[in-house]
């Protein structure tokens, strides 16, 4: 019998972003709220508190302050190109897709706005696409960033659980590893695992897997918001498409270790159907970390649309595979040449305009709502504090006057030795050539020159059309690129009130999904792409309806 055993309404395996979504609106219904979680209380908002905050609205002020015109029938048009359901278990991953439209749409931004959050108000154009009106990419800037960045979004709903938790509604269990689900009768009635030892680690840092007790918890309801797999390299190995290639032999880690996907099998266990899970989202522009938090920590880089992009051996990569515009269609691309990298090449121009750091520690200015420093980082001269950071320390970063000298630097780095540098020479040489006109056949100038058009990328994301070679833009710059794992796209498959579905399709009595832990929704919301900005949203949309739906059910 476990020593330690509770008694709750609802219980919610997973403290990230979904979780505490979902029981602060459980809360909210007068319901009784345990929370379990094997890290210690220091990582309470799970992977969302690391995030830039990015959040996908339809037809916002902030799109329409800037002359973007959007609309429900537009982003429909860009999600279904991007997704491209084509199997039998797309079922609920549609109906997801289109319940979640309509909220991006709706009552999204005002719901969070009642709660505090606000934006920064310069929209992002991530995921470009460059194919056509119907393919992949986001038609318009659709990247709204959270004033605050992930800890913004997460704070109204830590605060409102840990209100619960002051007047006795809300029990918060860290170290309380599940390692099953409870079945009675064919409902699922709790959960049972492990108490782990006390750790006092730091917010991601790696934490002791010590036993010193076991637990059981009674639940009327039980949701699982336990995460993906991006911290588990052998597990995205194990489910990695052929239609990506083969998996890298080297990856960088863009998640805490955590992130295990330890949740699925024991999911599976007590009846929840898994589909999808070769569908994945990972990164082609990552840096080694110079301060690592958790091990292979990486970061990805924003970037805008000017920089060469160049694989191992030198060759410019194809249309449309520019950066920014399409990462699971570089990420394919960058595979078939037998490499795990890649490589930017680019000005001092470029990089103090265009290079953003994805997460909430690389952007104080955001995180820390500090206007001042917001000001001279993005619109002063010289590349931000935390880009500048890289360029000194980082590993993989190569700084130099000349052409000929950041080919050596490229070259000295591991790996570097299969680059071709008569092929830089001719590929970066080439490309300067189509900047004496103010027409080109260079799609890719052609697009950055386009993007400029929209306010938003000519003011702080898109560098005025130069030749890189230009001593005045210089110094040159190189950046070796790694894949860095992030997000899973498939999971638990779930109904559209988040109820976990069987192998015959009805529901498992007394489980709910939410978050990455059920594809963001259904067992897969975003298909095989992701229009960006709709994790964090598909976080939050998926552990509300979980969290109103058990609620309502008791």
């Amino acid at each position: 019998m476990p020593l330690a055993t509770h008694q709750t309404d609802i219980l919610v395996i997973g403290w990230g972003l979904a979780g505490l979504v979902a029981a602060a609106e459980a809360v909210a219904a007068g319901k009784r709220v345990t929370i379990v979680d094997q890290e210690p209380r220091s990582n309470l908002g799970g992977q969302a508190w690391w995030s830039f905050g990015g959040l996908f609205f339809i037809d916002s002020p902030e799109q329409r302050r800037l002359g973007v015109r959007d609309s429900l029938e537009l982003a429909r048009q860009d999600w279904l190109g991007n997704a491209g359901f084509d199997r039998e278990e797309d079922l609920w991953p549609r109906r997801w897709a289109e319940a979640y439209l309509q909220f991006a749409h709706g009552e999204k931004r005002a719901w969070l706005r009642e709660k505090g959050v606000g934006f920064f108000p310069i929209v992002g154009w991530a995921e470009r696409g460059g194919y056509s009106a119907t393919g992949p990419g986001n038609s318009v800037p659709r990247f709204h960033v959270t004033w605050g960045t992930g800890p913004g979004v997460v704070a109204p709903f830590q605060a409102a659980v840990e209100s619960g938790e002051a007047d006795g509604r809300v029990t918060i269990l860290p170290r309380h590893r599940v390692t099953s689900l409870t079945v009675e009768d064919g409902t699922v009635t709790g959960a049972a695992g492990d108490v782990l030892a006390p750790s006092g680690a730091a917010r991601g840092v790696a934490s002791s897997r010590e036993v010193v007790d076991t637990f059981a918890i009674r639940a009327g309801a039980t949701i699982v918001s336990s995460g993906g797999i991006g911290g588990n390299h052998e597990l995205v190995r194990r489910w990695w498409p052929e239609r990506l290639g083969t998996p890298p032999a080297t990856m960088l880690t863009g998640v805490p270790a955590y992130v295990d996907g330890s949740l699925q099998p024991v999911s599976e266990a007590a009846g929840a159907r898994l589909i999808n899970g070769d569908r994945m989202w990972h990164y082609v522009e990552g840096i080694q970390n110079w301060d690592p938090v958790w091990p292979d920590h990486g970061i990805r880089i924003l970037p805008g649309p000017s920089s060469v992009w160049l694989d191992a051996t030198g060759n410019r990569l194809p249309v449309p595979l520019f950066p920014g515009f399409d990462t699971l269609g570089t990420l394919a691309h960058l595979r078939a040449t037998g490499h795990d990298h890649s490589w930017f090449v680019l000005s001092q121009q470029i990089i103090e305009k265009e290079f953003t750091l994805s997460g909430s520690e690389q952007n104080p200015d955001l995180t820390g709502k500090d206007v001042r420093l917001l000001a001279t980082s993005r619109l002063g001269k010289g590349a931000s504090g935390p880009v500048q950071a890289f360029m000194d320390r980082g590993a993989d970063f190569v700084v130099r006057d000349t052409l000929d000298d950041l080919i050596a630097g490229m070259r000295a780095l591991p790996g570097g030795e299969v680059l071709d540098a008569d092929r830089v020479r001719f590929e970066v040489e080439g490309r300067d050539r189509e900047m004496d006109n103010d027409f080109t056949k260079d799609a890719q100038i052609a697009m950055l020159r386009s993007a400029r058009s929209f306010r938003g990328d000519r003011l702080i994301r898109t560098a005025a059309p130069h030749k890189i070679l230009d001593p005045k833009s210089g110094p040159l710059i190189a950046v070796k690129l790694h894949v860095l794992t992030r997000k899973s796209l498939g999971g638990i498959e779930t109904d559209l009130s988040a109820r976990a579905l069987g192998a015959s399709g009805e529901p498992v009595p007394g489980l709910y999904a939410a978050g990455e832990a059920s594809g963001f929704g259904g067992g897969g919301v975003h298909g095989y792409r992701a229009l960006e900005g709709t994790f964090l949203g598909g976080c939050l949309f998926s552990g509300r309806v979980a969290g109103r739906a058990a609620a309502a059910a008791l």
